[in-house]
């Protein structure tokens, strides 16, 4: 999947780029057969004050047809971040993807 990666804030090294793109590679099998439209991935680091330091934020905007899947989480570390935007976005995927099934279905 081709993603847009922007970096605020913070130096996008390749490092960064692979790890967030084998993260949302691994979401695909989650989509099945539904086609994404666009990727949208955000990355930045928020200034905080002295006593909790830096502060990242991680955001993904997957576009699909008829919808628009968005999470957004913050973490001291941003690895932690980018895998926690990922784990939420996946219990999305399967739980829009279990509402279109019932809504197929006739529930």
């Amino acid at each position: 999947m081709k993603i847009n990666l922007k970096a605020t804030r913070l130096e996008l090294t390749e490092a960064i780029t692979d790890y967030v793109q084998a993260k949302v590679d691994m979401l695909e099998k989650y989509l099945g057969n539904t086609p994404v439209l666009n990727c949208d991935v955000e990355l930045e680091k928020t200034i905080g004050d002295k006593r909790k330091g830096d502060i990242f934020r991680a955001e993904i905007n997957l576009q699909i047809p008829k919808e628009i899947l968005r999470v957004e989480k913050t973490q001291p570390d941003l690895y932690k971040a980018i895998d926690k935007v990922k784990d939420h976005l996946e219990e999305i995927i399967i739980s829009h993807r279990e509402k279109l099934r019932d809504q197929k279905r006739g529930k």
